[in-house]
């Protein structure tokens, strides 16, 4: 049975010189997959690029990620949207460091 929405916690790291998305980081959400990105902490612009990275990271249209709290935080929990299968194990290999 699918899920309809996958909460996925996440640590942003803004300025980074490289956006990367991968490792994991032990965070209030629990296990957290790490992601850099080249965007500042203002004006929500790391949160945005983190997103989009998150997406693109997994698979997924932009539009089916959405954050769910942490706006201001870099421990951020974001939903996605009618995730396909194996993206659970997809999101356990990007922490573990293990998918490329």
């Amino acid at each position: 049975m699918p899920m309809d929405t996958l909460t996925v916690a996440v640590r942003v790291k803004p300025g980074a010189s490289r956006p990367r998305v991968g490792g994991c980081f032990a965070g209030p959400h629990g296990p957290a997959l790490v992601i850099a990105v080249t965007a500042p902490a203002v004006d929500g612009r790391a949160t945005e690029a983190a997103r989009r990275a998150l997406a693109g990271a997994l698979g997924v249209r932009p539009a089916a990620v959405a954050l769910r709290t942490g706006a201001a935080s870099r421990d951020k929990l974001f939903l996605v949207d009618g995730p396909p299968p194996g993206l659970t194990e997809l999101l356990r290999r990007l922490r573990d460091g293990s998918a490329g």
